[in-house]
């Protein structure tokens, strides 16, 4: 009997689980070993996309190389502060944040080691004030900073991690205080550690020798440079190589891309000593500590000693094209070469800020402008106190000056520091002759604008195109242009009398002027210290200046005159030392006029509680002429707050005499050119008879009678003349 075979499907199912899962894994290895490979490729992919997104993780996650920039000023006149809101713009367009800080509303004892950590980099725009001083509203913050750089208790590394840069606001006039505060500012932070990101910027107001001929175009060109380097900075700067290279070498590559940086980052070549290696101050620095000396190749000394030389080169180079032009003993020019190569008195920024003040400039260093007493008298509301004291007549008067630039910057200015300043001649120079035509002409045009206005009185105003009197007092320094004596010349050519002003710092200068019809010095104080606290001398003798100015002026035999300007509480007590001043210089007369205050300017503390009131001054000049043996109260003009004190040689038989026969002038001085100086003539040859409503004491007080006077409704200001 045959068995039946087994079925093959009950054997495999005879099998156990653990068979059966090894026997599926078998035959689905291929499968198996695809995904496995699927899996590391995977895997290996996204570690290699992890390894090149690192950098970027960084970039936007946590490398924040710049968070911003804070912009500190110390401004006095408003420049530094302008600057400082010209940079913040351009700031914020490169997509930083950007705030501009008054240094006053700051506690740097509370939040300057702040920036230390919060990656931002701090911008110092700095002016230097009188003296050397900071301004008023950086005097703190200086005074802070300073004490803190030697104080052992904040340390060396107070600052340590601030990042800043240093932009200063200078004249280079002032010798010894040239850009002082910001070299300081710059030194103290570095003192404490700070970290500058770039060479100090230095300003020049003085446009003969700023380097790039205006201190707009200092600045624009340092803050190209900073801007070039704050891009760098928010890039995320590497560190510099240490000279620890595996290769030993010398890192050509980096200081050819590092020397292209520079050159993009410098519009003009202006280079200098200072901007070849980054210095806080001119000091020695051996001193630095091991961390801030920089390694230096020797590869690249030879290329630093090269550029040393070329600096020296061209900065001598420089100084021989800013070569000065002296006055001579004749006031005439010694003149040089390269004279169309010198600058221009007026910038385009100061061009635009005294045409807002409504000057008409001649030329590139001259001005006039119509006096608002020119105006008055022209619609018969009384004339200027020269017409009191004198007999001008005011609506044929112009005023103007030959030099915008001055010696002093006085705190009454007023034309509030607007104007250049200089103890020497070194712009470029305008012909006397056109000088004289350019002003007449400018100034008949600004009369034929009062043509039919109502009020004007027809025959004033045809007198006043014929322009008869001129006073040089506009503004600046007009002894100073080498061309003054033509120019007085050419006055008296044209029958125009001429009213000079001096500031008593050219004492050659005064000696060597030809006969003017009335000198005018400006005595604003009688002490050394009074004076160099109210007029700002730029010279560094200026008190032996002054002296020898007033012994010239005693030298001179045609009219002289001491102004005298009265400031309360800065110059009214020097009683004794005014009447020394007197004796020194014996003028003919003395105008003593109380300070007009001309609003206000962020140059000069002067307020209206400054302003004396005419009490005052008459009290003053009644303490004074008492004191002169000499002198007598002559004449008051009460609307300008000013008297006059003149001598008593001008007092004839009771009678004073202190007004002027002009025609008796024009024949005297044609006399006197006619024979080559050797006709001379004294004050007293032409003086005229000077009418009882102009002399003190009087009911008029000063004012005219043929005029009218008006009186403001609402007078919210002191208009009176300057």
């Amino acid at each position: 009997m045959r068995c039946s075979p087994v079925p093959r499907l009950l054997f495999f199912d005879a099998r156990s689980p653990t068979e059966s899962y090894f026997m599926w894994l078998w035959h689905s290895r291929l499968y198996l070993y695809s995904a496995a490979a699927l899996v590391f490729g995977l895997w290996f992919l996204l570690k290699k996309v992890r390894h090149l997104l690192i950098p970027y993780s960084n970039l936007f996650d946590k490398a924040v190389h710049v968070s911003g920039v804070k912009i500190f000023y110390g401004s006095q006149t408003g420049t530094a502060k302008g600057f400082a809101n010209e940079l913040s713009e351009e700031v914020k367009s490169l997509g930083l944040p950007a705030e501009v800080i008054d240094m006053k509303d700051y506690d740097p004892d509370d939040q300057l080691a702040d920036e230390c950590i919060s990656k931002s980099v701090c911008v110092f725009l700095v002016a230097t004030y009188t003296d050397g001083q900071p301004t008023e509203n950086a005097e703190w913050f200086c005074k802070w900073l300073e004490e803190a750089s030697t104080d052992f208790r904040y340390g060396k590394t107070y600052l340590k991690g601030l990042r800043y840069a240093v932009f200063g606001l200078g004249n280079s006039v002032y010798v010894g205080h040239y850009n002082t505060v910001c070299k300081n500012v710059d030194k103290w932070l570095w003192m404490l550690s700070g970290r500058r990101i770039m060479t100090r910027g230095e300003g020049d107001c003085n446009v003969v020798k700023s380097l790039n001929g205006s201190i707009q175009a200092d600045f624009l060109t340092w803050k190209v440079k900073f801007l070039n380097r704050l891009k760098t900075l928010a890039k995320g700067e590497k560190k510099s190589c240490s000279g620890k290279c595996k290769t030993e070498g010398s890192c050509k590559n980096k200081r050819k891309e590092r020397q292209e940086e520079e050159k993009k980052a410098s519009p003009q070549n202006n280079s200098s000593e200072d901007d070849l290696v980054e210095s806080s101050s001119d000091e020695d620095e051996s001193g630095l500590p091991d961390e801030k000396k920089t390694v230096l190749d020797v590869e690249d000394l030879g290329n630093i000693m090269n550029s040393v030389k070329k600096a020296k080169v061209s900065k001598e180079e420089s100084q021989r094209d800013g070569q000065m032009v002296k006055l001579s003993k004749l006031n005439g020019v010694q003149k040089i070469e390269d004279e169309g190569e010198r600058r221009e008195m007026i910038t385009p920024a100061l061009r635009e800020a005294l045409t807002k003040q409504g000057y008409k400039l001649i030329g590139s260093h001259s001005g006039v402008k119509l006096c608002r007493w020119t105006k008055s008298m022209l619609r018969g509301r009384g004339g200027c106190y020269k017409h009191t004291f004198y007999g001008i007549e005011s609506h044929r008067c112009m005023e103007t000056t030959p030099s915008l630039a001055c010696a002093n910057k006085c705190v009454f200015c007023w034309r509030h520091h607007t104007n250049p300043v200089g103890t020497e001649w070194r712009w470029k120079m305008d012909p006397a002759e056109k000088i004289l035509e350019d002003a007449l002409e400018k100034h008949q045009n600004m009369i034929r604008q009062f043509r039919g206005v109502p009020g004007v009185k027809p025959d004033r105003y045809e007198e006043g195109l014929a322009v008869k009197h001129c006073a040089l007092s506009l503004v600046g320094e007009p002894i100073m242009y080498p061309e003054i004596n033509n120019f007085i010349r050419l006055l008296h050519h044209h029958q125009i009398s001429s009213f000079l002003v001096t500031n008593a710092q050219f004492p050659q200068e005064i000696r060597s002027l030809v006969p003017v019809t009335q000198l005018y010095v400006s005595v604003d104080a009688s002490t050394q210290d009074s004076l160099k606290k109210i007029d700002r001398p730029l010279f560094k003798d200026f008190w032996p200046r002054f002296l020898d100015s007033l012994k010239a002026l005693g030298e001179k035999k045609q009219r002289t005159v001491y102004r005298l300007t009265l400031v309360k509480s800065w110059n009214v007590e020097e009683m004794q030392a005014y009447s020394e001043l007197i004796a020194l210089g014996q003028p003919d007369f003395i105008e003593v006029k109380g300070v007009t205050y001309c609003g206000e300017s962020s140059a000069s503390s002067l307020t209206m509680a400054n302003v004396p009131w005419h009490q005052e001054v008459v009290t003053f000049v009644q303490q004074l002429a008492d004191m002169l043996p000499e002198y007598e109260i002559a004449c008051e003009h009460e609307h300008s707050n000013c008297l006059l004190i003149a001598h008593t040689k001008f007092k004839m038989d009771g009678e004073w005499w202190t007004w002027i026969d002009y025609e008796r002038f024009q024949e005297l001085i044609q006399a006197y050119d006619e024979s080559g100086g050797q006709q001379t003539f004294s004050a007293l040859d032409y003086v005229a008879k000077t009418p009882s409503w102009a002399l003190f004491g009087a009911q008029e007080q000063g004012f005219d009678p043929a005029e009218t006077r008006f009186q403001r409704r609402n007078k919210s200001k002191d208009i009176s003349g300057c």
